[in-house]
């Protein structure tokens, strides 16, 4: 479970976001080229930056800037906590790295950078969540307000994410003040990671490397959904579930059953396989 993001060595987190850069480079000038229409877009999002930290910090202040909420002082913002914090930046291109890989209907990192509303959210939360560790909090709040009101994406800017994330479609996702979730987890639209009423402490769930969450799950309470598990779209889930399984339904049961549940060697948060578990599940009808 992330306590922070830790760090990469340096030379390879330094050689990784460099060719990640100049990939999302190259295919700016590609499509710059190809579609006149998007060339100034293009140049003042992506090419007229000397980085990739420059490049995002940019956008997400465009994009998250209000009439009052200055886009100049949100890129300050931005720009200072990318340029400070090296782990911000390995996050963030791990993260487009699994856009890509993940999703099929990912075309290019630069449409990611540009478009993936569920990496921009993810990205500004994590400057939320250094503002928030810094005592920062009206800032914090101010922000995790932005991300909620433009991306439609909740994250509690306490929330402490891993990163290799891969919020997929985000639209309605609900995180809350101390969940937490892993490495390399993929989750989609409408999750929520909730409380179970109005007592304070740590209340929300806690999420392993490598675990799938899909569409419409919710998960409450101070649980652990463990490394590489599964939980199936529409699950209410509210009691642990281990390791390698999958959990599915309302309430949520395991596939195999509690005592011996069926497990999986996948890392169904890199895999994205959502439902080969129905050929082991006897009770699945049409």
């Amino acid at each position: 479970m992330p306590t922070g993001l830790p760090a990469a060595p340096a030379a390879v987190a330094n050689d990784d976001e460099g060719w990640v850069w100049a990939q999302i480079k190259a295919e700016a000038r590609r499509d710059a080229e190809s579609e006149p229409a998007l060339a100034s877009y293009l140049y003042s999002t992506i090419l007229s930056h000397s980085s990739l930290e420059r490049s995002l910090s940019f956008h997400l202040g465009n994009k998250l800037c209000s009439s009052t909420l200055l886009s100049t002082l949100l890129y300050d913002l931005f720009l200072n906590a990318f340029s400070s914090d090296p782990s911000l930046r390995s996050a963030a291109v791990a993260d487009l790295r699994a856009a890509r890989e993940r999703d099929p209907a990912c075309v290019s990192y630069s449409h990611c950078l540009l478009n993936y509303k569920g990496f921009l959210a993810c990205q500004a939360h994590r400057v939320a969540h250094l503002l928030w560790r810094q005592s920062r909090r009206p800032l914090a709040l101010a922000l995790h307000s932005r991300i909620a009101d433009v991306f439609a994406v909740d994250i509690h800017p306490a929330a402490r994410i891993g990163k290799g994330i891969l919020f997929d479609h985000a639209t309605g996702m609900v995180v809350g003040e101390t969940a937490v979730i892993g490495n390399n987890v993929s989750i989609l639209h409408h999750v929520t990671l909730g409380g179970t009423g109005k007592v304070g402490g740590d209340r929300h769930p806690k999420i392993g490397d490598g675990v799938l969450i899909g569409a419409g799950a919710t998960i409450l309470g101070n649980i652990k959904i463990g490394e590489g598990a599964k939980v199936g779209a529409g699950s209410v889930v509210l009691i642990d579930v281990p390791p390698q399984t999958t959990a599915v339904g309302n309430p949520a049961r395991l596939v195999g059953g509690k005592e011996t549940p069926s497990k999986h060697e996948d890392v169904p948060g890199e895999s994205m396989d959502h439902t080969s578990f129905i050929s082991e599940w006897s009770d699945y009808i049409i």
